[in-house]
This record gives C-alpha cells, sequence and structure tokens, in this order.
C-alpha cells in the first residue's frame, strides 16, 4: 500500500505542481499552526474556527493538512497523501465559507467575502498529485523501487 502511495515516474510537470501548491499553502498553514506571516497561531485558530461551527478535531486535521501536507508537497514525501490533506481542506473551504460569496475573489473590495476561483486551481493541482504522484526530485521518487520502468 505504502508502496502505492510513493509509487511516481520522473515527471518535471508533476514537480512544479507540487512544489508551487505547496508553496503557496505553507504560509496558510504556519499562520494557523505557528502565527507566523500576520495569523493567530495554534490557540486563535482553534478558537476561531470551532466558533464557526466547526468541530475541534476538523480544525486541528485542516491545521495538519495545511502546514505538514505543504512540506510532503515541497518535499514530494508521500506526496499523494498530502494533496489528498490540501484538496479536503480546499472543498472543505469552498463549501463551509466561499460558495455563497460566487466564483471571482474580492479583487475590488465590493463583496462580502472571497470566491472558491483560488480554491478551485489548488484542488485541480492536488488531484493532479493524488493521480501522478510527486514527480522528479521527490523523496517519493528516490523511494520507488525500479525507477527504470519509469523510462
Amino acid at each position: 500500500m505504502l508502496r502505492k502511495l510513493m509509487q511516481t515516474d520522473d515527471d518535471t510537470g508533476m514537480l512544479i505542481v507540487r512544489v508551487f501548491l505547496g508553496l503557496v499553502m505553507f504560509p496558510h498553514g504556519a499562520q494557523k499552526l505557528l502565527g507566523w506571516f500576520g495569523g493567530g497561531g495554534f490557540a486563535a485558530t482553534l478558537q476561531g474556527m470551532t466558533s464557526m461551527g466547526l468541530p475541534a478535531v476538523i480544525v486541528l486535521l485542516v491545521m495538519i493538512a495545511e502546514f505538514f501536507g505543504a512540506i510532503g508537497l515541497v518535499t514530494g514525501f508521500l506526496g499523494r497523501v498530502a494533496a489528498f490533506g490540501i484538496f479536503c481542506v480546499m472543498v472543505g473551504a469552498v463549501l463551509t465559507v466561499h460558495l455563497h460569496n460566487g466564483f471571482f475573489m474580492n479583487w475590488m473590495g465590493n463583496q462580502k467575502g472571497e470566491g472558491f476561483e483560488y480554491h478551485l486551481l489548488a484542488i485541480g493541482m492536488a488531484v493532479a498529485v493524488m493521480v501522478k504522484g510527486s514527480g522528479r526530485l521527490s523523496v517519493d521518487r528516490s523511494m520507488t523501487p525500479d525507477r527504470r520502468i519509469y523510462r
């Protein structure tokens, strides 16, 4: 099972997709978990998101998925698992917060909140990693048993 999760080819495109998705997600996870980049940190995130009606265990999973999932994507370690976590967070964000704001982000400041266009991009990138794996220069690739089969 673990072998199947880590199996990937030498795809440069997947390297690009996973690294950029990880780089975009990392600050969000660091805001929530550590309070970096102007975030509130663990306690404030837990309080804020549970006050929105989310169970504490879900909030904890969101923080883990965004922070450690981003690290997993950048390094290519268990990329499919990391991408699945990001996928779940983005789908949850759309369904619980952003769907009623429409498609577009709030570029002009004339909406009540942000739309879900950013989330769709992240979902698409996460699905690509879930399907294809971590690709080139990944821990997953370095641990693929017979790397010759993909050349």
